[in-house]
C-alpha cells in the first residue's frame, strides 16, 4: 500500500470516527466506552503484527501506547460507573 492510499484511509477514518462520536448522546457514551475496549484490543493485536521496519515499528509502538491507554482508561471509567450502582452500606 503506498503512502497516499494509507494517508487517505487514515484521514477518512478520523473524519468518520469524529462524526460518529459527536452524534452519540451523553447517556450512551459510557456504555459505548466498554465496547471500544474490545476495538482497542484488536488495535493492539494489529500493531503487534504490522510493525515492519523502523517507521512501521514506531507507528506500531504509538498504536500500542495509545490503545493501551484507551483500554485502561475505559476499564477505569467502567469500574467507576459500576460503583455508582452498588448499594452503600
Amino acid at each position: 500500500m503506498d503512502l497516499i492510499t494509507a494517508l487517505t484511509i487514515f484521514v477518512l477514518a478520523v473524519f468518520v470516527g469524529f462524526e460518529i462520536i459527536t452524534k452519540v448522546p451523553p447517556t450512551l457514551h459510557t456504555p459505548l466506552m466498554s465496547g471500544s475496549n474490545a476495538i482497542s484490543g484488536i488495535t493492539l493485536v494489529g500493531a503487534l503484527i504490522a510493525g515492519e521496519g523502523i517507521f512501521g515499528g514506531f507507528l506500531a509502538f504509538l498504536a500500542i501506547v495509545f490503545a493501551t491507554l484507551n483500554v485502561v482508561g475505559g476499564f477505569l471509567v467502567t469500574h467507576r460507573m459500576l460503583e455508582m450502582f452498588r448499594e452503600k452500606g
